[in-house]
């Protein structure tokens, strides 16, 4: 059994969405727990293993997969039968593999950079700049409603994350993009989810 560990209306929201569309939640115990947040409230939770007190978290056997990206990843390719994994033998693997570590990596270190409102050319020569982060996406998104093509995959739903979080960037192919990824039913299943966990709380 793999335990998931969440707190509402947080990261590991988006991992929620991810198990609706698996269709994996009857395969998964998810366990609430409480997380710091960013405005101060909350608190560590002692019956969250997270090193960092952090969520999401995904256990599975005794070993830890952490980090949204490698959660994502794993799940989809631990639960293919929905098809939103790119196979190994798949010539997309590469590129899918790709926009996880660059959400990572660049994307989501961007926004929040600037949600904490910093500047250091130090910054822009190891992230770039939000504008060229979205002449990536704008350019990868030209002719398909999607990252990779014309199907969703694990990737669009953790990268379209950041602006469903931050608000859509005014790009109006970005801007279809995230609202293609907002309309799928996981994210009113979670949307919902939360609502009740929070109510129950």
């Amino acid at each position: 059994m793999l335990t998931f560990f969440h707190s509402p209306r947080s990261r590991s929201t988006r991992v929620l969405g991810l198990l609706h569309e698996l269709d994996a939640l009857d395969d998964v115990e998810v366990k609430i727990v409480t997380i710091e947040r960013l405005d101060g409230s909350g608190a560590r939770d002692p019956r969250n293993p997270h090193p960092d007190g952090k969520v999401p978290l995904l256990v599975e056997d005794g070993q830890q997969i952490w980090e949204s990206a490698a959660i994502m990843q794993y799940l989809a390719d631990r639960f293919p039968k929905t098809g939103l994994g790119i196979p190994l033998d798949d010539p997309r693997r590469g590129a899918y593999l790709s926009w996880f570590a660059w959400y990572a990596g660049v994307l989501e270190p961007l926004i929040t950079l600037g949600y904490a409102n910093l500047q250091h050319p130090a910054l822009v020569r190891t992230f770039r700049t939000k504008t060229e982060a979205e002449a990536r996406l704008r350019d990868a998104l030209t002719g398909r409603d999607f990252l990779l093509g014309d199907t969703c995959t694990a990737a669009d739903l953790l990268v379209h994350s950041a602006y469903a979080w931050a608000g859509k960037p005014g790009d109006p192919l970005i801007d279809a993009w995230v609202d293609r990824c907002v309309a799928r039913p996981s994210a009113a299943f979670a949307t919902q989810f939360d609502t009740q966990a929070l109510a129950t709380a």
